[in-house]
């Protein structure tokens, strides 16, 4: 009770305080990229080696998109869980059970890969998807405390961090499976023992660091103002419900749909490359260009949706993944760099997608019930990447790689009608116009 209290009162000293609020805004940054340097290191696992682990003890091509089907899957239910605990009990404790959770997946489908346990791998990798769903939805913990003209920025500087070992993860695939192996287990499942210690160490950082808890401290200081009769000043509260409706379904279909695309071609690309003669190494570094593109770039496209506007960079989204899948699709299969490059482009198409859906979606929401939106909607990005990552495998099975990449890049297009109808170029200005 007392420790209640004393928290309730460690709360209300940042309410009539901006100084106060905006070091807490850099602390809490801080903690979640430390959180999310580990959090990507995870990430990576399932993204590089998944299918072909899946590969390996099944004995088919057809089903290689299960593992991302499944992983994504989990973290759809992980997305609402990690939501509706944050919405209740704040940031602190929704991140942490997903980071745990997903370093449980990891031990889990290390045990399957030494015991050729298929039910176990499924299983696990579900549980495994959490880590993914919180690693994503930790970018929302920066925002808490910002302003409109900082949250494209704090959601790109959370992003940005992952990218140091969701980079390093696929490049140590070998050293990892060397190490595996050292412990008598099968080499795909090595960079799932990294994974296991990332993700629980993601969730002991947040746990032990992300105190007070910004999500908390933004309730009350909204409540306060209510309370008083003062409209929070960064709530849009010019804006129609419609228009809020609006902007989160704009928002939510921005991040659905570069999901969507961004998944299923990427899933694919190890098991293209391994067709046309690409080693274990090559699919690493191909795969570790790709993660670098959709986290690294988060610095710059963060002050550009602030700058420029959230609609021109959704169309700029839409026209990067266009070129990305025309690129896989088109270039020489056995061509190296075409594979690269068209990887760079859609990890960074998916990058513009998901920061400026992001930031609408703030822009639209409301702090009492802004958490559980977005835990909502992230179920919608989760189970558009397990649609994606499941048909992807039998789209390649019953066509091509280069069929699966075109179909891509059309369905990205579709981002530019949804912006203009939701008006969302009219209705949130670039920062030094607000």
């Amino acid at each position: 009770m007392s420790q209640h209290r004393g928290r309730k009162a460690d709360t209300q000293s940042f309410i009539n305080s901006p100084e106060k609020q905006q070091q807490l805004y850099k602390r809490t940054l801080l903690v979640v990229v430390i959180s999310q340097i580990f959090g990507g290191a995870g990430l990576a696992a399932g993204i590089t080696v998944g299918a072909l682990l899946a590969r390996d003890m099944l004995g088919t091509d057809s089903v290689t998109g299960l593992p991302t089907a499944l992983f994504t899957l989990g973290s759809a239910g992980a997305a609402l869980l990690v939501g509706r605990l944050s919405q209740r009990f704040g940031r602190r404790t929704g991140l942490t059970t997903g980071f745990l959770a997903g370093g449980l997946g990891a031990i889990g489908v290390i045990i399957a890969a030494v015991t050729n346990s298929i039910l176990l791998l499924f299983l696990s990798l579900l549980i495994y998807g959490a880590g993914t769903a919180t690693n994503l939805q930790a970018r929302y913990a920066g925002t808490d405390l910002a302003s409109s003209k900082q949250r494209a920025k704090a959601v790109s500087i959370a992003m940005v961090s992952t990218t140091f070992g969701a980079v390093a993860g696929p490049n140590l695939v070998d050293v990892m499976g060397n190490f595996a192996m050292s412990l008598g287990i099968p080499a795909l499942a090595g960079p799932f023992i990294l994974a296991a210690a990332a993700y629980t160490l993601a969730g002991l950082i947040l746990f032990f660091l992300l105190r007070p808890d910004p999500f908390i401290v933004a309730k009350a200081i909204a409540d306060a103002q209510r309370s008083s009769g003062r409209l929070p000043l960064e709530e849009n509260a010019d804006l129609s419900m419609i228009d809020k409706r609006r902007g989160i379904f704009a928002g939510a279909s921005v991040m659905v749909i570069t999901q969507f695309v961004m998944t299923s071609i990427m899933t694919m690309t190890p098991i293209h490359m391994g067709h046309h003669g690409f080693g274990l190494n090559a699919v690493g570094i191909v795969i570790g260009f790709h993660i670098g593109a959709m986290f690294l770039p988060s610095l710059v496209t963060g002050m550009l949706v602030d700058k420029i506007g959230r609609s021109a960079m959704v169309i700029a989204s839409a026209i990067t993944l266009l070129a990305a899948g025309f690129l896989a699709a088109l270039g020489p299969a056995d061509s190296m760099a075409v594979l690269v490059t068209a990887l760079v482009l859609l990890g960074l198409g998916w990058n513009f997608g998901l920061i400026s859906g992001t930031a609408i979606l703030v822009d639209a929401t409301l702090p009492t019930t802004r958490a559980k939106t977005q835990g909502s909607v992230d179920v919608g990005i989760a189970l558009s990447g397990a649609i994606g990552g499941g048909l992807s495998g039998i789209i390649v099975a019953q066509s091509s790689f280069s069929t699966l990449s075109i179909a891509g890049a059309m369905l990205s297009l579709v981002l530019i009608p949804i912006v203009m109808w939701a008006g969302i170029h009219k209705q949130w200005k670039p920062a030094e116009s607000n």
